[in-house]
């Protein structure tokens, strides 16, 4: 286990932060490790397979390009940490202390700052858990998408449910908080074998889960079986049938949906999710990492190269492996806020939005999906309703155009 050269955030308790729209966002970092053992055939997450990973060379470009974000961002209260992939349970726990150190020393960090690690739930990773709660880390997000054997091998999942409910176990243990994901909606999956699943999967979680339809996205290979007609998903109607009753079992077992894909009990939601979906800055170091943060009115998109080899080699060169920088227009922010903030139970402040973009939302649009049952309004808080969750992208259309 790595010694440590940094005091660690006492660990968060119970009433993780519930802050109403009209508060302070927060800040957040978002570390990207770009490598898997294997590719899942439903992802589009920059990840890519390579065998032997130079740990320490990373944790030097990491550390680095860290540097060139904390000038960008200037001095900021860290809420949360997050490490995500690829699979960021195949770092060593001296590399996730390295670039949690380095954080320490460029930003302030918050008392019982939330600090994540995506783990895939194999015994080897497992065996790690305890060399990443010694190296910071108070929470754990694990990726177990599936309880049945069958299914986790169509999603090219490499681990096994008893090896996911053995991970779960451990981790229950030795961090203080624990998500885990599950996807559903998969082919032949109907709400009777979702049910069972889902209740298995909530007699075995702490306080949060993250449960995600299957989709097919582009240039993946789902998408390529999915247009070849190799397996079909179940239909729209069934599709949301089984999104209604996932928010029905997670309630009853004291779980509620506060955003479109995330169930907690109450406090444990989502520190550094919340961040993104508040619309508060962050920054965003390894490939393809993105950010959004600034200093005073000004806010910039950045983006960094998704290559891994690309990415290190500008990072050794100039300090960074940005490819682009872009100042977001006022309009442009407000658009993104709504987007993201649209997501989350808590809604949105309509003030807030006026001012980020200069212009308020038109009163006609927000009374027209009123009155269509897809959005409600309390006094300045703008929200979807459950149906107007489900179909998001078309009540944007209809309220940004």
């Amino acid at each position: 286990m790595p010694s440590g050269n940094w005091s660690m955030p006492a660990s968060p308790d119970s009433a993780a932060p519930q802050a109403p729209p009209e508060t302070e966002s927060g800040f957040a970092v978002y570390v990207h490790w770009p490598f898997c053992q294997s590719k899942c055939p439903y992802c589009d997450f920059n990840s890519h397979v390579v065998a032997n990973v130079d740990q320490a060379r990373w944790a030097r470009a990491l550390a680095r390009e860290l540097e060139h974000m904390r000038a960008l961002s200037g001095p900021r209260r860290v809420r949360s940490v997050f490490f995500g992939g690829g699979t960021p349970s195949l770092m060593l726990p001296e590399t996730v202390e390295a670039v949690l150190s380095k954080i320490a020393s460029l930003w302030t960090m918050e008392e019982g700052a939330e600090i994540t690690l995506e783990a895939n739930p194999t015994s080897v990773e497992a065996d790690r858990f305890r060399g990443y709660r010694a190296a910071g880390v108070n929470r754990l997000s694990l990726g177990v998408q599936s309880l049945d054997d069958a299914e986790l091998k169509f999603l090219g999942r490499l681990h096994s449910a008893e090896e996911a409910l053995r991970a779960i176990a451990l981790a229950r243990d030795i961090f203080p908080r624990l998500s885990f994901d599950l996807i559903y909606a998969r082919p032949g999956q109907t709400a009777e074998k979702w049910e069972k699943e889902l209740r298995a999967a909530l007699a075995h979680a702490a306080d949060h889960l993250s449960l995600y339809q299957l989709t097919i996205e582009p240039e993946t290979a789902f998408a390529r079986l999915y247009e070849k007609g190799a397996f079909a998903l179940p239909a729209d109607e069934d599709a949301a049938d089984l999104y209604a009753l996932t928010g029905e079992i997670c309630a009853q077992a004291g779980l509620s949906a506060y955003e479109v894909s995330n169930y907690a009990a109450p406090g444990a939601a989502s520190r550094h999710n919340l961040v993104y979906w508040r619309y508060g800055d962050y920054v965003g170091a390894g490939p393809g990492a993105h950010g959004r943060t600034g200093q005073g009115a000004a806010r910039v998109a950045t983006r960094t190269r998704r290559l891994p080899g690309d990415w290190i080699e500008a990072v050794e060169r100039d300090g960074h492996g940005l490819e682009a920088v872009e100042e977001i227009a006022p309009a442009a922010q407000g658009d993104e806020m709504m987007l993201m903030g649209l997501r989350l139970a808590e809604g949105v402040s309509l003030a807030r939005y006026a001012r980020i973009s200069g212009t308020p939302l038109d009163p006609a649009r927000i009374g027209a999906l009123a009155r269509d049952g897809l959005l409600m309004r309390e006094g300045d808080i703008l929200r979807a309703t459950p149906e107007g969750r489900m179909l998001l992208d078309a009540v944007l259309a209809r309220l940004l155009a």
